[in-house]
């Protein structure tokens, strides 16, 4: 078949284009390559994917509401799988502007380019930051996500309830993935471990927010996207029996659906630390800091209809995905 992926130089994005291309299939990559985090990390994951016979990249913004129309049209993809936004909860706080341009006008050109030119099946990312206030764990997606604390996830609750409304009006399958605190190899520099192994490598004191006092479902990269490649396997279809007053949140009359992608297990912070401290043979410097605006006490991810659609669970130990974290970023870093 024929991919388009959004957001094919960024951290997830990347991995996908390079497992759909691996299993055969034909993937047109697009990324702005902003400058919100090295550029030259996005320029190096493309180096990568520019040895893929079947991957073509196309430098084109989500805002650029005509360019996106052009490449749907020209290129008549079977299946989209989108992956680009401004992403980041502290960085929405003092840039909510740049999450309009990309998270919602985006959202938007691609439901419409996936709305005129018969899409089979639209995937795109959603987040754990939707459960906001939501204090009760697991987070299933039957719980209410109403309450959102951050601008970022805001603008991921607002592309779920945009996808249903072109699941319900134009019979779009589209399938939202809750994503939960994903690390690993090529990962992003704004992520907390790699601000962690940077600092403790270069000798700087790391910021350890809420006192160290935090749970987050940490997911490795190899795990999101085998869900992603099952799910996109999975395409939602119409049920008229469904109602809102007994149906799943999760679920619709409409060919929509909404899954959890994630561990399943909350690691305690300072674990993590300690984990990444083994790894390294180096021990951090701590700044022990309040609570950051934005940020939830935890993350819990309950995955088990993503295990009834895919029959796959996440399985990677938070021990040895940091390690092979660490292992790529001194090879890369050459540190």
């Amino acid at each position: 078949m024929k991919f388009l992926v959004t957001g094919a130089a960024g951290f997830i994005g990347f991995y996908v284009a390079q497992r759909l291309c691996e299993q055969g299939h034909e993937v047109v990559g697009i990324d702005n390559l902003n400058d919100y985090y090295d550029v030259n990390l996005k320029l190096a994951r493309l180096d990568v994917l520019a040895n893929l016979p079947l991957f073509r990249f196309i430098k084109l913004d989500l805002a650029d509401r005509d360019g996106i129309a052009q490449l749907f049209a020209q290129e008549k993809f079977n299946r989209v799988i989108h992956l680009a936004a401004q992403a980041g909860v502290r960085y929405s706080i003092d840039n909510p502007m740049a999450y309009a341009d990309s998270n919602l006008v985006g959202h938007l050109t691609i439901l419409e380019g996936c709305r005129h030119h018969n899409v089979e099946h639209l995937v795109y990312a959603s987040s754990s930051s939707v459960y906001g206030l939501n204090s009760k764990v697991p987070f299933a997606t039957t719980d209410s996500v109403d309450h959102p604390i951050s601008l970022y996830a805001a603008t991921k609750k607002s592309n779920e309830l945009m996808s249903h409304t072109y699941a319900h009006l134009y019979g779009i399958p589209t399938t939202g993935l809750r994503f939960f605190t994903v690390y690993g190899p090529w990962g992003r520099p704004d992520m907390a471990l790699f601000k962690f192994t940077k600092a403790i490598i270069e000798g700087d004191a790391i910021d350890v927010y809420n006192n160290g006092d935090m749970r987050r479902d940490f997911t490795y990269i190899d795990d999101i996207v085998e869900g992603i490649v099952r799910v996109q396997n999975v395409i939602p279809q119409s049920n008229p029996d469904w109602q809102v007053e007994s149906g799943s949140s999760a679920q619709s009359s409409a060919p929509y659906r909404v899954f959890n992608i994630g561990n399943g297990n909350p690691v305690k912070l300072m674990a993590f630390i300690e984990s990444l401290e083994s790894s390294l043979g180096l021990t951090a410097n701590k700044n022990m800091m309040p609570m950051q605006a934005g940020d939830v006490y935890q993350t819990y991810a309950e995955v088990e209809d993503l295990f009834a659609a895919t029959s796959y669970r996440p399985n990677m130990s938070v021990e040895q995905g940091v390690d092979n974290f660490v292992q790529w970023y001194r090879a890369f870093y050459k540190k």
